[in-house]
């Protein structure tokens, strides 16, 4: 075996998700199993150079794990040749222009997404990137998960007949702040520093969308302000001026609707933080981000509406458990394993740039179509 050594500029590692996710489940992950095998005799052993700017938090974070590199100078970074890979997890209204910059020095570039603010900034990303040859991928690991995977089993084995209607709802109480500490940096809450549930979930849902279902072919939305005042992170007052729940109607390629309410402001009563009901001619089932519950139609039953009598059938003991069938590792592990093989061993991989674009279009359009109050087509976007 050869083992080579790939240097990978982590930007944002500071972050939740860049730290948890990205570092310590992914690329730490990748080494605790000996490297990413390429099939060929050849290990990968990824070396992450940390990259933010707070150097006492950098080096915190290196000690914490035995890394070497670590670094406030993302220009140094971009000009060394030893590093191959820039990893964006950065606050959005920051990744756009750092993206540039990897993409001019001719790194590969992997990236947390929005891409940008806006679809033309992403497009410009997409664009760039073709042109400079570079290979380019952003994180949808929402279809990695192990209750998405068993669901598109499903799909894939013509469970559901003609697909009918999709129903998702996702989201938790975020506290204000003021009592209890929020769960969510307070940038989230402010349009003006990038924040809102519509830009943080919409192009989650555009990927899950294409992905087992079909493009996005309109959507209508409403994006609303439940709670206009919280609390950050110093204990100061400040004013939400971001969307913290949005409601959101989308007409599929093929004819299948898809609902999905996405909030900060709704307290749990259901078995995952993520749920998605997706309803067919031939049967039905429920996946959330581990389990996925199933009904085919041979076995449903025939409820009658009476509200003079209680309910005498508990309807979730009707759905039947899909089983596992395999091992199932972190989402965010599992496409950056897909990635490293894309760059180094050519492997086909399709979550690239112009797919993180689409999510930022959906996201547009559908803050636009809150603002006008109307539905909304979603054409086909092309470099």
């Amino acid at each position: 075996m050869t083992r080579k050594t790939v240097r990978i500029a982590m930007n944002g590692v500071t972050g939740r998700m860049g730290y948890r996710q990205h570092l310590v489940r992914s690329l730490l992950a990748l080494r605790e199993q000996g490297g990413l095998a390429l099939g060929d005799a050849t290990v990968l052993w990824p070396e992450p150079v940390l990259v933010g700017r707070r150097a006492p938090a950098l080096k915190a974070l290196a000690e914490r794990h035995g890394l070497e590199h670590w670094t406030t100078d993302v220009d140094a970074v971009l000009a060394d040749p030893a590093v191959d890979i820039y990893f964006d997890a950065q606050v959005t209204s920051a990744r756009e222009e750092a993206i540039k910059q990897a993409i001019a020095a001719g790194k590969h570039v992997y990236t947390e997404k929005p891409t940008a603010t806006g679809l033309d900034g992403a497009l410009e990303l997409a664009r760039l990137a073709a042109a400079a040859g570079i290979k380019h991928g952003v994180v949808q690991d929402k279809i990695f998960l192990p209750g998405l995977l068993k669901l598109k089993r499903l799909i894939d084995g013509g469970f559901f007949g003609r697909i009918l209607s999709v129903r998702g709802e996702f989201g938790y109480w975020v506290f204000e702040g003021d009592w209890q500490e929020a769960q969510r940096p307070s940038w989230n809450y402010r349009a003006e520093d990038g924040g809102g549930i519509v830009v943080d979930m919409f192009p989650h849902w555009e990927y899950v969308l294409h992905e087992l279902f079909g493009r996005v072919r309109s959507v209508q939305a409403l994006a609303t302000t439940h709670v206009p005042q919280r609390w950050d992170e110093n204990g100061k007052p400040y004013d939400a001026t971001a969307d913290d729940a949005a409601y959101g109607i989308f007409e599929l390629e093929g004819g299948a609707v898809a609902q999905i309410n996405s909030s900060w402001t709704v307290r749990v009563n259901r078995d995952e933080l993520v749920e998605f009901q997706v309803d067919g001619t031939e049967g039905s089932a429920v996946a959330g981000l581990r389990t996925c519950r199933a009904q085919h139609r041979s076995a449903t039953p025939k409820p009658v509406w009476n509200p003079d009598i209680p309910a005498t059938e508990v309807f979730r003991d009707q759905w039947q458990e899909v089983p596992d069938n395999g091992e199932f590792d972190n989402g965010f592990k599992a496409q950056w394993e897909l990635f490293l093989k894309h760059v180094y061993a050519d492997a086909p991989y399709h979550w690239d740039l112009l797919a993180g674009a689409r999510g930022v279009q959906l996201a547009e359009l559908g803050l636009r179509s809150s603002a006008e109050g109307r539905r909304l087509d979603v054409p086909e976007i092309q470099l």
